[in-house]
């Protein structure tokens, strides 16, 4: 058929000589096609189009599995364990197709609800011994990740579970024209609830694949088809963008740990504090040298005489002087023991302080240098004995960093002063 076709196609723009020999050649040949079938006597004339060509012979099986009554092929090798059921299948193929358009193999498995039907035979590698016996049969399997892939769907039953498989086949005959393929036998695993593999094998099946312009008079070449977009993986963006991502995250950490470090609580070493004579007699010197006499601020200088040995007293026996009233203050010293060497006269000093304070007198600038000159002596007659300059031996170092524990009321436990 294809031979006369390119004889009519060559002959179209010939000279009328060429296509009386084209007649010729073509009733010549007429006689040769309407003999009968040279197979049987009488019977029906041939078709213009050749049969398809006959099927490969499959492999035989091999004698072991011949033994164990197991069909073995170059594409499948069955397989039932001992005590295991052979699944039931079900299978369809279509008898026509196509050169280069998918034919689907629909196969349903019957099995039971713990195990999982297993499309193994179409994952294997492309050098493997089923995929290369699928090729050399004329078929290719499609690339799963293109969207083509087989499917799988699996449905519960009473008895156990049903799961149909779709698996599709691109036949790709090597002659032109029609051709007789023969898919061989498929591989489908069972996965059992024990972990045993069940493997059954699909039948042959005969499928006659037609060209795709086998019914065009005059086929012309078709354009190629409109671009898709193809997506490539940019290994060294991804593995840039995760590295930065990275970097980023641990930026910010290391980053945050700084910061908290630099933020953090340090401590500081407080000077030690003074002791308290000294800083009375400290006090007590710069108000000596201040100006507040000179601007007449008598009452003032007076005050701060009276609050500077008031705080004194506290610090130096254990109380708080300057919330203390003059006759909490008087009773307080009066329980110390040993006693407090200028009692009578602490006692005048703060019955002059009081009057001060709360008859509203205005003390005299010679007032103020007297309050002045017993403020200091009260403190020098209280300073304790090994604290006092001149004395031979120094001071005594103390738990409290050098300075002199006060002296207590005689109602806590007695100490020295």
């Amino acid at each position: 058929m294809r031979t006369r076709r390119s004889a009519v196609h060559a002959a179209r723009g010939a000279s009328p000589l060429a296509w009386a020999a084209l007649a010729t050649a073509l009733a010549c040949a007429a006689p040769a096609r309407s003999q009968p079938d040279a197979g049987g006597a009488g019977g029906p004339a041939a078709d213009d189009t050749p049969p398809p060509p006959a099927l490969p012979t499959p492999a035989p099986a091999a004698p072991a599995a011949k033994e164990r009554g197991e069909s073995v092929w170059a594409s499948c090798a069955e397989h039932v364990p001992p005590g295991a059921t052979r699944p039931r299948i079900e299978e369809t193929f279509p008898k026509n197709g196509f050169s280069g358009y998918a034919a689907h193999l629909e196969i349903t498995v019957t099995h039971g609800k713990g195990e999982t039907v297993l499309p193994e035979g179409f994952k294997v590698q492309g050098d493997s011994d089923a995929a290369r016996a699928i090729q050399k049969a004329g078929f290719v399997l499609p690339e799963a990740d293109a969207g083509a892939g087989p499917t799988s769907t699996t449905t519960a039953t009473d008895a156990g579970a049903t799961t149909k498989l779709v698996i599709p086949f691109v036949p790709l005959p090597k002659e032109p024209g029609r051709s007789a393929l023969l898919l061989p036998p498929v591989p489908i695993a069972v996965s059992r609830a024990s972990g045993e593999l069940v493997t059954v094998c699909t039948r042959p099946h005969e499928i006659v694949i037609e060209d795709p312009i086998a019914n065009e008079r005059d086929p012309k070449v078709k354009p190629n088809p409109p671009p898709r977009p193809q997506r490539e993986e940019w290994v060294l963006a991804k593995q840039l963008t995760v590295g930065i991502l990275i970097g980023a995250a641990l930026g910010l950490l290391v980053a945050w740990l700084v910061r908290r470090w630099l933020r953090r609580p340090r401590v500081v070493v407080a000077p030690p504090p003074k002791l308290p004579w000294v800083a009375a007699l400290e006090e007590l010197e710069a108000l000596r040298r201040s100006d507040l006499l000179g601007e007449g601020r008598t009452g003032e200088y007076f005050d701060r005489v009276s609050d500077c040995v008031r705080k004194y007293l506290g610090a130096r026996y254990g109380f708080d002087g300057l919330e203390t009233t003059s006759d909490e203050m008087r009773e307080l010293l009066a329980r110390v023991r040993p006693p407090v060497p200028v009692l009578p006269q602490i006692a005048r000093f703060l019955a002059d302080c009081d009057l001060v304070k709360f008859a509203r007198l205005q003390p005299s600038e010679a007032d103020c240098l007297t309050a002045l000159d017993d403020g200091e002596n009260i403190v020098h007659r209280t300073t304790p004995p090994a604290a006092r300059p001149g004395d031979g031996a120094g001071p005594r170092s103390s738990p409290a960093g050098g300075q002199q524990p006060p002296a207590r009321p005689s109602g806590a436990p007695e100490e020295a002063p």
